[in-house]
C-alpha cells in the first residue's frame, strides 16, 4: 500500500485507536495548535518534573502534566490524541503546574484540548461529561450549581461513597436546612433575579456556549433553548 497521509502513522507501534484514521488526529493537534494562547502556553520541557511534583491530579490518577508538555512539544500526534481522550478531563485545572521553570502551562495546554475535544464532539468527551448535564441545566435555568438534591450516586460516581450516604439522609438533611423550591423540579438555596439570568443567556447565545453544548448533549440543547428564549422573550 502506498504511504499517503490518510494511512502514514509514524508511531504506529503505540497506537492505541487504530479506527481514527491518522489525519483526523492530525487535524486535531493542528486545531488546537492554531490557538492564539498555544505558543503562551508551551515553551519546551525541561524534564524537571517540577510540575508533577506540584500536581494534586497525579496523585491520584495516572496523569502527568509532563507527559502533556512532552507530547505537545514533540508534536506527537498519536500520544496527543490519547491524552485529548483518556487524560484531560483528569486535570483539575488548578494551575499549579505553571511553576514550570521554562514557563509551560501545562493546565493551559488542557483548556486548549478540552475545548477542541467539545467543540468536535469526541464520543469519549460526551461521556466523560454526561453526569454534568444536570449542573448545566441548573446553572442555565436558575442562576446556581448543584443542590443537595442533585447529590446521587449516579450523577457523580467520582465523588466517593460519602455521596450515597448522603442521598440516603437526603429527607433528614432537607428538614434541617429548608430552601426554596423553584419551578418544583429541584431545590436552590437562593433565588437568582430575573434580569441576570436573562443577561446570563444572552451571553451564552452571543459567546457560542450553547452550540458546544449542542456538540456534548442534543437533548440538553433543545431543552436550554425552549427554556432561555421564554425567558427572553418575556424580558
Amino acid at each position: 500500500m502506498p504511504t499517503t497521509m490518510e494511512n502514514w502513522n509514524p508511531g504506529k507501534k503505540q497506537e492505541r485507536y487504530p479506527n481514527v484514521p491518522y489525519a483526523e488526529k492530525e487535524r486535531l493537534f493542528l486545531e488546537v495548535k492554531s490557538d492564539p494562547r498555544y505558543e503562551d502556553f508551551l515553551y519546551g520541557c525541561y524534564e524537571c518534573g517540577i510540575c508533577v511534583s506540584a500536581c494534586p491530579s497525579a496523585r491520584f490518577y495516572d496523569y502527568s502534566p509532563r507527559v502533556i508538555a512532552q507530547a505537545m512539544a514533540r508534536e506527537d500526534i498519536e500520544r496527543i490524541y490519547e491524552i485529548m481522550v483518556e487524560d484531560i478531563w483528569n486535570c483539575a485545572q488548578c494551575f499549579s503546574c505553571v511553576r514550570c521553570p521554562r514557563g509551560n502551562n501545562p493546565g493551559g495546554l488542557v483548556t486548549l484540548l478540552r475545548e477542541v475535544a467539545v467543540r468536535n464532539g469526541l464520543q469519549e468527551t460526551r461521556e466523560v461529561l454526561k453526569g454534568y448535564s444536570r449542573v448545566i441545566y441548573k446553572v442555565m435555568l436558575k442562576g446556581n450549581q448543584v443542590s443537595p438534591d442533585m447529590l446521587q450516586p449516579d450523577f457523580f460516581p467520582d465523588w466517593g461513597p460519602w455521596v450515597q450516604q448522603f442521598s440516603a439522609n437526603m429527607s433528614v438533611w432537607r428538614r434541617a436546612i429548608p430552601v426554596d423550591t423553584l419551578r418544583g423540579v429541584t431545590d436552590a438555596a437562593w433565588r437568582v433575579d430575573s434580569k441576570t439570568l436573562r443577561e446570563l443567556y444572552t451571553i451564552w447565545f452571543e459567546t457560542g456556549n450553547m452550540e458546544i453544548i449542542k456538540e456534548v448533549d442534543e437533548g440538553l440543547y433543545d431543552l436550554l433553548v425552549e427554556v432561555m428564549e421564554e425567558e427572553l422573550e418575556e424580558g
